[in-house]
């Protein structure tokens, strides 16, 4: 008889018999919530992992993409300016077990900004993060030298000229100091404000063996003043990464805040076309190209481990000036009408590459086409198409999270390309 009936029966159960007589059916139920309780805990955990396991492949995209373009591609860390922070840190060394075996810090947020290089163009490829403003004082130092030689005159018998042997050694030196603010206003989009000011000499040295002398003259020009005030908005276009290529817009305008061709004085008595009184040489040199301009450009960037290779084209194209005069000697004035400078295809490539976590080098070919100025809607008698061209080695070097030093170093390849230029940046990020 069960414990139960013979309680119903008035008889007395002894307590511990009571307590060992289990009912099945309540034992049975314990277990099923223990077995609910243990699922439910499985579930958490399973979770818990399934959120670890999304983290790790969340981290080894992070440093597939990321860090390894840091170590080997130079790019930025993210969150410092690319203009002042230089090549950064790697970033294994910033995710790295610590030496007292604490937990591994977080990943860093990639934000999709492309690689870092040592800057050696006009216009640079790394755009300024949101909320972000860079001061950047320049100096450019050039040189350029060229030798002409006009004939004015007429043969009688070949290799024999009667008439002037006009040679001329044409010594051009500049230097050129700029004021750069870069805003970013956005991750992907910044504004930058460039103001220079224009310090330029000219030495010609001329020769005229059939007037009665075998001497050399030399006619000295200066000029110093502010050059063209230009303003640049940059766009970076998609996100790129490891051999994946990033694409930056941009669009530049150019004032003519400089002093102009057309307002320097020239040394003619009353006019230089067809006048022989006077070398038609500037007696003050013009720090400013006297043309409003615009220049819409695209520049590409695509990190290949070890290295970053770069380049970008762009358009520059000169507004047409009407009613245009020169100032002659004595203050005179020589109407020319109306000028139309020719419009230049600009191209560039390079590449670049970490030396180490704060210094980098960069190697690249400049070259643009400069195309017929126009007068009065004719082609300017001695205008012709020409190309410049240039080799630049540059070198950039972080001195702090918030400064980097660089220099590049430049030498014509061409004829009518400067022979040097040497320019030293100094970007700050505030």
């Amino acid at each position: 008889m069960s414990v139960a009936a013979l309680a119903a029966a008035g008889l007395c159960v002894p307590t511990a018999y009571a307590q060992e007589v289990r009912d099945p059916l309540i034992e049975l139920e314990q277990l099923k919530q223990k077995m609910a309780e243990q699922s439910a805990e499985m579930e958490a955990l399973r979770r818990t992992l399934d959120a670890q396991q999304e983290s790790l492949n969340a981290f080894r995209r992070m440093l597939r993409d990321d860090t390894l373009s840091h170590m080997r591609g130079g790019m930025a860390a993210p969150g410092r300016s690319a203009d002042a922070g230089g090549w950064g840190a790697p970033m294994l060394a910033q995710n790295a077990t610590p030496p007292d075996g604490g937990p591994v810090g977080r990943a860093p947020e990639h934000d999709g900004r492309p690689p870092e290089i040592a800057p050696i163009f006009d216009q640079p490829g790394v755009l300024t993060p949101a909320r972000t403003f860079v001061f950047e004082p320049s100096l450019q130092f050039g040189y350029s030298s060229n030798n002409r030689v006009a004939l004015v005159g007429y043969t009688i018998i070949p290799a024999l000229l009667i008439g002037l042997i006009d040679v001329r050694e044409v010594k051009i030196t500049s230097l050129v100091g700029a004021a750069t603010f870069r805003y970013g206003l956005t991750n992907r989009l910044e504004i930058e404000a460039r103001i220079p000011y224009v310090y330029t000499s000219s030495s010609t040295v001329s020769r005229e063996p059939f007037i009665g002398t075998a001497g050399e003259r030399t006619f000295d020009a200066r000029g110093h003043a502010l050059g063209d005030a230009e303003v640049t908005v940059r766009y970076q276009i998609n996100d790129g990464g490891v051999d994946k290529a990033y694409y930056v817009g941009w669009l530049r305008f150019k004032s003519r805040t400089g002093k102009d061709p057309f307002e320097v004085e020239t040394d003619c008595v009353t006019r230089c076309v067809g006048n022989t009184t006077g070398t038609g040489l500037p007696l003050s040199m013009p720090t400013g190209s006297g043309f409003y301009a615009i220049q819409p450009g695209l520049t590409w960037l695509y990190p290949s481990d070890p290295v970053v290779f770069f380049g970008s084209v762009s358009y520059l194209y000169n507004f047409k000036r009407s009613g245009v005069s020169r100032t002659v000697l004595n203050g005179e004035k020589e109407f020319i009408g109306s000028v139309a400078p020719g419009g230049i295809i600009g191209f560039n490539f390079g590449m670049g590459l970490a030396l180490n976590d704060k210094a980098s080098f960069s190697i690249g070919y400049d070259q643009s086409i400069v195309g017929k100025t126009k007068q009065n809607g004719q082609t300017v008698p001695g205008s012709v198409r020409t190309v410049l061209g240039t080799l630049l080695v540059g070198y950039s070097y972080r001195l702090s999270d918030k400064r980097t030093l660089n220099l590049a170093i430049g030498a014509g390849l061409t004829r009518d390309t400067p022979d040097l230029t040497v320019t030293l940046r100094l970007p700050m990020t505030f």
